[in-house]
């Protein structure tokens, strides 16, 4: 195949993807019927959209351009968007339609049931008014999906991006991707029949057909746009009819790639066979394929690449629950193909679910965080008791904590590196408050104190993090040290293993904070043994909390991380209620050491202020000041901190 990128020049954007972008609503039950599913799990949805996504998480430069509706769901689509990168410049904002729905379940390896929800929907109103020459031109390609020929009003904004394609040498590519019932063709919950013959429909796409450089569908959708149930004689009416390269998906099987003249057996074809993998979930999976292959194709890769990356990205696919958010990025598909003979069961393999795990992040990273702690419970309990303040007062305390904070952030400039460990019990309004502005927001799951730890809410941890927001991070202290008694020791580790299995499941990022008790002599390397101990049982938190270690441990530290864990968030360090003053050495002993990403400290910045508001000698306007103006003090130490 020729090099794309020097046939198209330097430009942009990689592709545009043009049409469905959708809210898919999955059901979390398998192997039921959808009148049987309980609950649901929403992610990015439709093909178009997908694509755009899977593209940007594979390392290309995509944009979107379709509209969404002016309400939550077309913003969640857009912020989606924008965490992997897509370009949303020419995502429209429909003031006066919906963004389109899906829903989806999985009944068995044969049965996904689906009913689109998108009379009169926001990415169906898309117009010829809407496609801007400028951009079209800025890409290097652009990719339509079928629905998007369907209408008239559809149609015409499709053949404008070609006729503005075609103005700038801007590869036109096609994924075919027919739906029946969004052609009006079935019954409006047959939204899984994949194909019905009909010439009109196979006419209306032949239109298309001359203005394409890639057409990518499977058999039965190169049968309508052929228009013959005969797959060589559909294929060679749609080489009749187009010079472009046609990927023929073959399933299980792989796929071709055909060029020039058809053959007259599917025996001559040169399949790119892929690797068998139990099938969970076939939805979603050409969108995978076609990310896989585009990335290959615009890259100038040869066709045994583009279908390496295409086949694999969909084997992933299949294997798990949603479309957009279950296709790989780069770095694990690369993985996967270089060990996909070990990987029988890519969903039930630990190195690359973790890899998906921490190569999908929704924030790519953290720079710094400059944390705020007030997740203590019985701390304030006590010293309500002790100033006589009812217990009550702790809940408004914590809010006042918060503004406390975006006073601080706000006077230093933090945006989007400030950072809070909130807890539930009395915090529960201040958590509500914070959720949603973009900070680092940790939120506690142990019992105070408990050694050897214990979790809140009992054992069943994974059903407590379905009621938190997956941008709470889940934080847990464990007073830990590798010389414990044994029974001891492995109460905490398997409690350890059963929250970071939780987390692993419910997408939530973990951080671990590990603190040795003070009764148990520690020297130089008692944190590196720790976290080496919790590597070797196969716990990778996102985060670690820490007590401050010296120089020399740091570098320990950095080196068993890097080694380890290279996808590691980072460590922040925690107080201890310790004076300024120490926390600025501490602070020094750190400079240096990347791994080290700021801190989460709280008494050492409230309690004396907290204590003298709960006893009304303070108000809460003074309270809030002197909290701010700590913090303030503690920001600026640890930037000018000097090893």
């Amino acid at each position: 195949m020729s090099d794309l990128k020097a046939s198209v020049g330097q430009r942009q954007l990689d592709i545009i993807s043009i049409g469905r972008a959708a809210v898919d609503l999955y059901g979390d039950q398998i192997g039921s019927r959808l009148e049987d599913m309980g609950s649901f799990s929403k992610y990015l949805g439709g093909s178009s959209g997908n694509i755009a996504y899977g593209t940007s998480r594979l390392g290309l430069r995509s944009a979107m351009l379709t509209r969404v509706g002016d309400e939550h769901m077309g913003r969640f689509v857009r912020e989606e968007f924008e965490s992997v990168g897509v370009d949303t410049s020419n995502l429209i904002t429909d003031k006066e339609r919906l963004t389109a729905l899906v829903i989806l379940g999985i009944k068995d390896q044969d049965t996904f049931p689906l009913i689109f929800y998108r009379r009169d929907c926001a990415d169906m109103a898309l117009c010829k008014e809407d496609i801007n020459p400028e951009f079209i031109a800025s890409s290097r390609s652009i990719l339509m999906t079928g629905t998007h020929l369907s209408t008239p009003k559809t149609y015409d904004a499709c053949m404008a991006a070609i006729k503005a394609a075609k103005a700038a040498g801007t590869k036109v590519v096609l994924d075919i991707d027919y739906r029946p019932v969004l052609w009006g063709l079935t019954g409006i919950g047959e939204g899984e029949n994949r194909f019905v013959s009909d010439e009109k429909v196979s006419a209306h796409l032949q239109t298309v057909l001359p203005h394409l450089d890639l057409i990518v569908g499977t058999e039965e959708e190169v049968h309508i746009a052929g228009g013959s149930t005969d797959t060589i004689a559909a294929l060679k009416k749609i080489r009749e009819l187009s010079h472009a390269t046609i990927v023929l998906k073959l399933g299980a099987l792989g796929c071709t790639v055909l060029d020039g003249a058809i053959p007259d057996s599917m025996d001559d074809f040169d399949v790119f066979t892929g690797v068998r993998v139990d099938v969970l979930n076939v939805l979603g999976a050409g969108d995978a394929f076609m990310s896989g292959f585009l990335r290959g194709w615009l890259l100038g890769k040869d066709y045994h690449t583009c279908c390496q990356y295409a086949n694999a990205c969909g084997a992933l696919v299949v294997s798990r629950h949603g479309c957009a958010p279950a296709i790989p990025s780069a770095e694990e598909l690369d993985y996967y193909i270089a060990h996909a003979e070990e990987i029988p069961r890519p969903d039930q393999d630990t190195e690359l679910n973790y890899l998906h795990r921490v190569t999908t992040r929704r924030k790519a990273q953290w720079s710094e965080i400059f944390g705020l702690a007030y997740d203590h419970r019985i701390q304030l309990f006590q010293m309500a008791r002790e100033t006589g303040a009812d217990e009550k007062r702790i809940k408004k305390l914590k809010q006042l904590l918060v503004e406390a904070t975006q006073a601080g952030a706000d006077a230093e400039g933090l945006e989007g590196n400030v950072g809070v460990l909130i807890d539930d019990t009395y915090g529960q309004d201040a958590l509500n408050d914070v959720t949603g502005r973009g900070w680092w927001i940790g939120r506690p799951v142990e019992m105070p104190t408990s050694n050897p730890i214990e979790l809140e809410g009992g054992r069943s941890i994974g059903s407590r993090l379905k009621e938190w927001p997956l941008e709470h991070v889940v934080k847990c202290l464990i007073f830990y040290h590798p010389d414990q008694p044994v029974d001891h020791r492995l109460a905490q580790e398997r409690q350890a293993q059963e929250l970071y299995q939780a987390c692993c499941a419910s997408g939530h990022e973990l951080l671990l904070e590990i603190i040795p008790p003070k009764d148990m002599e520690q020297d130089e390397e008692t944190l590196e043994r720790a976290l080496t101990r919790f590597y070797n049982l196969g716990i990778r938190p996102d985060w670690w909390k820490l007590p401050a270690p010296s120089k020399a441990v740091w570098q320990k530290l950095t080196d068993l991380i890097n080694t380890r864990q290279p996808h590691c968030r980072g460590v922040v360090l925690l107080g201890l209620d310790s004076p300024i003053e120490q926390l600025k050495a501490d602070f020094a002993n750190s400079a240096g050491f990347d791994i080290c990403k700021g801190f989460t400290v709280g008494r050492s910045l409230w309690a004396k202020e907290s204590r003298a508001w709960l006893a009304n000698e303070i108000d809460d306007a003074q309270f809030v000041a002197q909290v701010s103006g700590n913090f303030v003090e503690l920001i600026q130490n640890w930037r000018n901190r000097t090893a």
